[in-house]
């Protein structure tokens, strides 16, 4: 992780960006993270070392993180961005329950862009796909009623 933050760091400060420390506590929050938080959740988790930090300013340091490429904003239709750091190419298991969000790895799927390409005539610049079940944790659980 530190030789990521160190990149990520070196990436930034090449940019222009000033980095203060609730930039450089929310950037190695985000790169320690598997769990793709929110910005509510990445405010919690850090307001009590830094009482004087808004969401705003949460808000505001993840534009300046994705504008920099090294964030991905994932959004899903329910009004809750989560936030990704890691930029790799992989894809997502989310849990219908609680809404866990998995990463896991798996070839790039290129030929699916090239096919929607020929298809289409757009000029395809990527994709996402997620799948969708019940996380080991929910599954353990009794089923809602």
């Amino acid at each position: 992780m530190a030789m990521e933050l160190d990149t990520a760091l070196d990436k930034l400060k090449s940019t222009g960006v000033r980095m203060t420390p609730q930039r450089h506590a929310i950037l190695s929050f985000l790169l320690e993270s598997m769990t793709h938080p929110t910005a509510d959740e990445i405010y919690r988790a850090l307001a009590d070392r830094f009482p004087s930090m808004s969401v705003a300013t949460v808000y505001n340091n993840l534009k300046v993180f994705i504008e920099a490429g090294l964030v991905r904003e994932l959004t899903y239709g329910d009004d809750s961005s989560r936030f990704d750091a890691d930029m790799s190419e992989h894809y997502h298991a989310i849990c219908d329950r609680c809404g866990t969000i998995a990463d896991f790895e798996f070839p790039p799927l290129t030929e699916i862009e090239v096919a929607a390409a020929s298809h289409t005539g757009f000029h395809v610049h990527g994709h996402r796909m997620e799948v969708y079940g019940v996380c080991r944790a929910c599954a353990g659980k009794s089923s809602p009623r």
